[in-house]
Formats: structure tokens, C-alpha cells, sequence
């Protein structure tokens, strides 16, 4: 077998090697199957067929370090995101349809640059049927496209007392079963913090017992998950997760971050909720932020904690 049949059947990954010009990092989706009704046969309606999924990324190389950072890079998510995107839009003829569509929605990414997908069917035979395509961005109009909106989350800040309250537990089973994802914000536990006396220390050593505190209530509700960063938020919203807000790394690496101290813990709430376009912010046992915000805010009162 020459060389070239061989890369013609092999893997994405080594096609995309094979035929790269310029240096590049590159994320790999491998053999993701779904079920579902796709095909331009009479026979393949009204019937779910498994379909596989193939996928390469190729991603220009980040600038100094990653830091460990799961916001700098292109997420997995987003490749699967954009299978599923495709496949609820409408039922789907042509694999080559939904190739081209899958790869120019990951194209929206900024970090994406050359993508490769395979697509096979499964089911068809003892074989497996597919296509594979190739995208790049400057051979691609993505004019008219865009970003599938993220969720609009309801924002709910509890004090220490709703914390504490018999009644958590009912609340949350109340609030999640509203029409939006729903994020938790706390402030720091009654507990004093350690003083510093330098301001930039302080400010961390503050954030850091808002999200000590927000452990505190991850461990009385095993439903709520501590998240930090803005792309597993968006991952837990899409994916039905209740969230409690770890405030550290969104807020230290804001360009226009919060004036207000991570002690005023309501007025940091109502800016996070502003950031995140939330439907809503419920404050439950404290006054309501004095701050002018676009997002409704409820406030509940302290005597409904007992």
C-alpha cells in the first residue's frame, strides 16, 4: 500500500499532519457516535442510525505560557457542541452537508484555523459509510454566522443565613426547576479573614473566602458544582448543572472588573450577573445592590429564612 492510500484511510490527525505548512498545535476528537435520523433514503426515515464523528482542529500556537488556563485554549466542548448544534438545526440529507456545516461552525472559534471531519455511518451495512472534508478559515464566509447564544442564567446570592437555613435544600429544588441555568453566589463565611494590610493581597485573600465559603455549601448540596472559570460555566449551563460562582480568576482577569470589594459580596454578585447577562439576580437575606444594573433583581426577605 503506498503512502498515499494510507493517509487516505488513516486518521485525521495524521492527514492533518501529513499536510500542514505552517506550525500548529491541533485537538482531536476521536470516534464520538451519536444516534440519528439522518439519510436521504426513504428507508433511513423514521429510524435512528448510529453516525461517527472524527474531528481535528488545527489551532495557531498561544503566545506565552497556557498557565494552566482553560479559558486561553480552544475547548473540547466546543467541538461537540458544534456536532450537536447541527444535528437539532434540522434533519440532514448528506453527511457532506453536515461535514461542511460542523466545520464552519468551529470556525466561528477564534482559536480555529484548519479543520478536518470525518462522518460515518454505522449502520448501513457490514461496513461503514462516510466522507471527509477539510476547512480552513481564509477558505470559508462566515459572514452571516454566528455564535450560538449561551444561556441567560438566573443568579441567586444566599447569605449566610439562607445558608444555613432548613429551607436551602427545597429553594434550590424550586429555583432549578424555573426556564434557566441557575448560578449560586456566596460571600465570605462569618468567620474573620486574615488581614494583610496590602490591598492587592487583600483583595485575593478575600476572594479566596468567598470560594472557601462556596466549598462550605458544595458539601451540604452534592447538586452544586464550585466552577471558576467562564468556559466550564458555559459548559455547566448548556449541560443542565447547577453552579456555585468560585469569583478568583473571573474577577482578577476582568479588563473592566468590579469596583466594588470582594467584602461588599452582593455588589460583586450583581456585577457577575451582569457579566454573565443573567435573566435575573434573587438575593436571598441581604439588602439589594445599591449598584444600577440592567438585570432584574429580587430581593427576599430575611424573615422568609426562618
Amino acid at each position: 500500500m503506498t503512502d498515499d492510500i494510507r493517509l487516505a484511510f488513516a486518521h485525521p490527525s495524521e492527514r492533518a499532519a501529513a499536510s500542514s505548512t505552517t506550525p500548529c498545535d491541533r485537538i482531536s476528537l476521536r470516534d464520538y457516535v451519536v444516534e440519528v435520523e439522518i439519510g436521504a433514503f426513504q428507508q433511513e426515515r423514521g429510524t435512528l442510525q448510529r453516525v461517527r464523528f472524527n474531528v481535528v482542529v488545527e489551532v495557531l500556537p498561544l503566545s506565552g505560557p497556557i498557565d494552566d488556563d482553560v479559558d486561553r485554549i480552544l475547548s473540547y466542548d466546543k467541538v461537540t457542541e458544534a456536532i450537536g448544534v447541527e444535528l437539532e438545526a434540522e434533519r440532514i440529507n448528506l453527511l457532506e452537508t453536515l461535514a461542511a456545516r460542523v466545520a464552519e461552525r468551529i470556525l466561528l472559534e477564534p482559536q480555529a484555523e484548519r479543520v478536518f471531519v470525518r462522518i460515518e455511518k454505522l449502520d448501513r451495512g457490514p461496513f461503514s459509510l462516510g466522507v471527509e472534508i477539510v476547512r480552513a478559515r481564509d477558505g470559508v464566509n462566515l459572514a452571516g454566522q454566528e455564535h450560538v447564544e449561551a444561556p441567560h442564567p438566573r443568579v441567586i446570592y444566599l447569605s449566610n443565613a439562607a445558608i444555613a437555613a432548613p429551607h436551602l435544600a427545597t429553594w434550590i429544588d424550586q429555583l432549578s426547576a424555573l426556564d434557566a441555568p441557575l448560578i449560586i453566589c456566596v460571600g465570605a463565611s462569618d468567620a474573620p479573614a486574615p488581614q494583610t494590610g496590602n490591598a492587592l493581597s487583600q483583595r485575593r485573600v478575600d476572594l479566596l473566602a468567598i470560594e472557601q465559603n462556596a466549598w462550605t455549601l458544595a458539601a451540604r448540596d452534592r447538586r452544586c458544582m464550585v466552577v471558576g472559570t467562564r468556559t466550564e460555566l458555559d459548559w455547566a449551563m448548556k449541560n443542565d448543572q447547577i453552579c456555585i460562582w468560585a469569583p478568583s480568576k473571573i474577577v482578577l482577569d476582568a479588563v473592566d472588573g468590579p469596583s466594588a470589594s470582594p467584602r461588599d459580596a452582593v455588589t460583586l454578585a450583581a456585577w457577575f450577573a451582569a457579566e454573565m447577562e443573567a435573566k435575573e439576580l434573587w438575593v436571598f437575606g441581604a439588602d439589594a445592590p445599591e449598584s444600577t444594573i440592567s438585570t432584574r433583581v429580587i430581593a427576599v426577605d430575611q424573615a422568609s429564612l426562618t
